[in-house]
């Protein structure tokens, strides 16, 4: 596990461990490192320690599964982790002996912090690898020293931002800001740097430590100087101020771990490192116990791995590929999938009406290309090669041998039909024709297909080349050969697959549509819409529900309603069909039409429409922002429920994760249907039984909810 050879008289500890893919710091590796460290600093004829690993990464971290496991425990246990890992790399820096760290690939969280302990840190120069402390993005704090040792080695105005927003840099970057002091173009180089280090510092010290005049131990300095000034200092004062506003913005007070970062610097930086280190624990305590931190490791890391992983797609059918893929139609949306799939290495053919049409569609990969090139991020070659395999035509013969067509035209049921019939017959011998479709049931567009078994939805979100979500729908024909193509296309996309089953509005569209129709519903109570909208975004929405209305177009909204309307799942009532059938009717389309909810003036920052208030008047009392949240985050759980009690959606893990990836529900609570945990079972029926009462129906708690509130069942459902 930690491997212990001597060379030079200097003692490598290397990790290698065996019952992970990746070295990572847990129950098992922890004790075994600090044994290899201790026999290194017994061993009188050992100078010094080299700390580096067997495998191409260094350490990846905390196991986050020891981290879970403490969650629900009493608060000592989590104590334990940081304090015993914090005492083994305090050893480190007091023992006496100079400790290297070989960093020969990715360091992160624990894994740099341990690198933070060492007296020196050479990193292999692998653009590949990444180092950082990213605990925050995960709802932690750094546990292991990251709080204490980075700001007094970087200054605070330097280290906030990587602690904050769990920035994850190059060796070259980490380099520039002195996360490390040297680079090695092999591991041979790294080695030899090592031992040439050791044998110029035979008795270094960290910046922030002394000799005991009396002694002549090593102890933590008292008020030592810091890089860019002390806390109290008029820059220190400034740079708090500045962070605190902007972690406040950031995340409207719903995540708890980049205050407590914040408190940590503040308060630590003001003390010597050993009573900074146990302030930093006592916050690390504090985040790592909270209901936040648990929902995002559950969700955002244990759970969107397992969905990368392909947890839902057929087990019994084979790997597929796809090496030619079509498009129909070269809109925003096809002209997205095209460029992702050439960037994907995949060769596309683009069809649309005309040629100038579909060459526009390549041009949007080319211009997304060249803002690539122009920031560096993506060489001329590389580039070019990938603009190389979008081919654009109007001649429907060379979407002929497809693996997988996609159309993407206009939402349309007879137009989308058309399409079907006269592209299906060019498909592979297996191939599958998807169609991309935020709404339409996809057992009724494979009506028009001969091959119903090899028909899918794939609805991707705008704009394709960022969002990182396919929801992928199984119509009632679908056959497992189509799913898994879709999967694995996907996966080669390196995007994030749900499957869903067929249902008008699908999962996603569904769920989101009450996030903009309660805001609707708040504008024709009469509530302001300015409180509308910041209570959308306290509760942790990006956008608030008009904004994202009017960027989703009013009119797309007033037509997909109508459809609803039309198929006899919606009535005319509709809040959507009612509120954007009347913004439609006063020519306020949308952000595109530069009129919505919205007024966006020429060359001025948008701002709410002021005859909103002639078409929905404000009542005179108005509510709590708190209630609003309630509503919004209520309302959108409930039919995440509905969803996955129906079987359109079938694991919690896909509700969840579809939830935060497609339209942005807040990760602090682990996705809409974990929001139903996160707040407890009893605690969501009896609340939405309150706002039924206050609102409506739509927030009457279902019979299962009322009948596992009334068991006393502790959690909803967790599937990974």
């Amino acid at each position: 596990m930690i491997n212990y050879t001597k060379n030079r008289r200097v003692a490598i500890l290397s990790w290698n461990i065996s019952s992970a893919p990746m070295n990572v710091l847990n129950d098992d590796s922890i004790p075994a490192f600090e044994r290899a460290l201790q026999r290194a600093y017994d061993d009188a004829e050992v100078k010094g320690i080299i700390i580096t690993s067997e495998k191409n990464e260094f350490i990846a971290g905390a196991d986050l599964k020891m981290i879970l496991r403490n969650n629900d425990k009493e608060p000592t246990e989590m104590l334990k982790v940081s304090t015993e890992l914090n005492r083994i790399f305090r050893a480190i820096e007091t023992a006496g002996k100079p400790v290297v760290a070989a960093i020969n690939g990715t360091a992160l969280g624990g894994g740099y912090e341990a690198c933070l302990a060492c007296h020196h840190r050479i990193a292999l120069d692998n653009p590949k690898a990444v180092i950082g402390l990213p605990e925050v993005t995960l709802g932690l704090l750094p546990g292991g020293g990251g709080t204490q040792r980075l700001p007094r080695l970087l200054g605070m105005e330097a280290a906030l931002p990587l602690l904050l927003e769990g920035k994850r840099v190059s060796p070259r970057e980490a380099l520039a800001l002195g996360m490390v002091d040297d680079l090695a173009a092999s591991r041979e180089e790294l080695l030899e740097k090592a031992f040439a280090w050791i044998d110029a510092h035979p008795d270094p010290l960290q910046p922030w430590d002394e000799h005991d005049r009396k002694t002549g131990r090593i102890v933590g300095k008292e008020n030592g100087k810091m890089p860019g000034g002390a806390v109290q200092s008029p820059a220190g004062m400034r740079i708090f101020g500045a962070a605190t506003a902007m972690v406040m913005e950031k995340t409207r007070g719903n995540y708890p771990a980049p205050l407590a970062i914040l408190s940590c610097v503040y308060e630590g930086l003001q003390v010597n490192i050993d009573r900074g280190l146990v302030i930093e624990a006592r916050y690390f305590v504090k985040v790592a116990t909270s209901n936040v931190a648990k929902s995002l490791i559950q969700t955002m890391f244990l759970g969107l791995n397992e969905v990368n992983k392909g947890s839902s797609r057929p087990k019994t059918v084979a790997a597929t590929e796809v090496k030619k893929l079509g498009v129909v139609g070269a809109g925003m949306m096809g002209s997205g999938i095209a460029y992702v799939a050439a960037r994907a290495g995949v060769d596309v053919v683009l069809k649309d009406i005309s040629l100038e049409v579909s060459q526009q569609g390549k041009a949007y990969a080319r211009a997304v290309l060249q803002k690539a090139v122009e920031r560096g991020k993506e060489a001329p070659e590389k580039a070019e090669a990938t603009l190389n395999r979008i081919q654009p035509t109007a001649d429907v013969t060379d979407l002929r041998g497809g693996d997988l067509i996609i159309e993407a035209v206009f939402e349309s049921r007879e137009l989308k039909a058309q399409v079907t019939q006269e592209i299906e017959p060019l498909l592979a011998d297996q191939g599958v024709f998807a169609s991309n479709t935020s709404t339409l049931p996809i057992s009724g567009l494979a009506g028009a297909s001969t091959r119903p078994a090899n028909f899918v939805g794939m609805h991707f979100f705008s704009p394709v080349d960022k969002m990182a979500l396919v929801e992928v729908i199984r119509g009632k024909k679908t056959a497992d050969h189509a799913l898994a193509v879709a999967l694995d296309f996907v996966k080669k996309l390196r995007k994030t697959p749900i499957v869903v089953n067929d249902s008008p509005g699908f999962y996603t569209s569904r769920v989101f549509r009450t996030y903009t129709t309660e805001g609707m519903e708040m504008l024709k109570e009469g509530v302001e819409p300015v409180l509308i909208e910041n209570a959308g975004k306290n509760a942790g929405f990006p956008v608030g529900p008009l904004a994202v209305s009017d960027e989703v177009s009013l009119e797309l909204i007033h037509m997909i309603a109508g459809q609803g309307v039309q198929d006899g799942v919606l009535t005319g009532q509709d809040t959507a069909y009612q509120v954007a059938g009347s913004l439609v009717a006063s020519g306020r389309l949308g952000k595109k039409a530069k009129a919505g909810f919205y007024a966006y003036p020429e060359g001025e920052a948008k701002h709410l429409w002021p005859g909103l208030q002639d078409l929905f008047p404000v009542a005179a009392v108005q509510p709590t922002v708190e209630e609003l949240k309630k509503r919004f985050l209520y309302r959108q759980a409930l039919e995440a429920v509905r969803c996955f009690e129906e079987g359109v959606i079938q694991t919690q893990l896909d509700a969840d994760i579809g939830s935060i990836l497609a339209w942005g529900f807040p990760s602090y609570t682990g996705g809409a249907l974990s929001f139903v945990d996160f707040v407890g079972i009893t605690n969501f029926v009896r609340e939405t039984d309150r706002l039924a009462d206050a609102y409506g129906e739509r927030f009457r708690p279902t019979t299962r909810l009322r009948e596992m509130a009334e068991r006393g069942q502790s959690r909803f459902e967790h599937n990974y």
